[in-house]
């Protein structure tokens, strides 16, 4: 990508993509644009087509998404299933009609069946079934996988699509019925130092396991991937390495400084027991994340804190 060329970056306000405005910018890309979700909704085709003939951009990143927690995924699937949907299908469409010279979606590890050999490889996908509480959200996600697929092989475009570990950081979502288990629990610590609450309850047995990936380190592997990956089929982006949900709260409650105990909820469910991505393909390209769960955690607690609290 030349520093001169148009960059549409779809989710700019989010996790995903204020992290991409971040690095793209530090790269010395200025002709970034960008729309609100009150500028322009991507569930409606025509005014996405309009919005891509009008700016025209050369590159497309694709991390707008209805997004949310386990609960959020169970209790509203059909909102996550269409909303992603008309998304996914609007973005690659559009992009496809006006030219776009490459286009990378962000897709989800949660695409992956639920009980799937560890690592995680590109290729298991659709090899089972899905887990249960996010199954549309999912679904949703693997239609732009294929779509990417599809698009390269009849017409020749230059889409990817990389499956990224579980993400976390700053600008993250702290709204409690929507968040992911990072934030979640962020608040939940921090809430229960302050009124000094003598414990803090978590759903699940504690037991499963993630990859938790620094949102700057998944940034910087798309733009990576931006300019060096052009073949069919999606690439997983990890760490390598899994945490459990205990450890990941022991972890959280001794960055906050919490001293009260910690309460599992075991009527509540886990999710995907066990969720590790095989990275190798990323990893013989070159590219490898930078930034520990710790010292990651660190620093999203402190935006936190920064951002979150200090502006109540």
């Amino acid at each position: 990508m030349n520093k001169n060329e148009k960059i549409y970056i779809a989710g700019h306000s989010g996790l995903f993509g204020s992290a991409l405005m971040r690095r793209l910018k530090a790269d010395g890309h200025s002709n970034i644009i960008c729309a609100s979700h009150n500028e322009l909704d991507l569930t409606d085709g025509q005014k996405t087509m309009i919005f891509f003939k009008s700016e025209k951009p050369d590159y497309v990143f694709c991390a707008a998404a209805k997004v949310g927690g386990i609960h959020a995924n169970s209790a509203y699937m059909a909102d996550f299933a269409m909303e992603n949907t008309l998304i996914t299908c609007n973005l690659i469409n559009s992009a496809h009609k006006v030219g776009v010279k490459k286009l990378l979606y962000l897709g989800s590890s949660c695409i992956y069946p639920r009980k799937c050999p560890q690592p995680i490889k590109e290729e298991y996908m659709l090899t089972a079934p899905l887990e249960p509480t996010n199954e549309g959200y999912a679904l949703a996600k693997i239609i732009g996988v294929r779509l990417c697929d599809y698009y390269r092989k009849q017409y020749g475009d230059d889409f990817i699509s990389c499956m990224p570990a579980n993400l976390y950081g700053q600008n993250d979502c702290y709204d409690e019925s929507k968040n992911h288990v990072v934030p979640a629990l962020i608040k939940r610590f921090h809430n229960a130092k302050i009124k000094n609450l003598p414990s803090v309850e978590i759903w699940g047995t504690g037991k499963s396991r993630r990859e938790f990936m620094y949102i700057d380190d998944a940034a910087d592997a798309c733009v990576f991937l931006m300019d060096k990956y052009d073949s069919m089929g999606l690439i997983n982006v990890g760490i390598g390495i899994d945490t459990s949900i205990g450890e990941l709260a022991g972890l959280i409650s001794d960055i906050v400084e919490y001293k009260g105990k910690i309460v599992f909820d075991t009527s509540k469910p886990d999710g995907m027991p066990k969720r590790i991505l095989d990275s190798s393909k990323i990893l013989k390209m070159g590219w490898t994340a930078k930034t520990p769960l710790y010292e990651g955690l660190q620093k999203t607690y402190q935006w936190f804190l920064k951002n979150i609290v200090e502006k109540r």
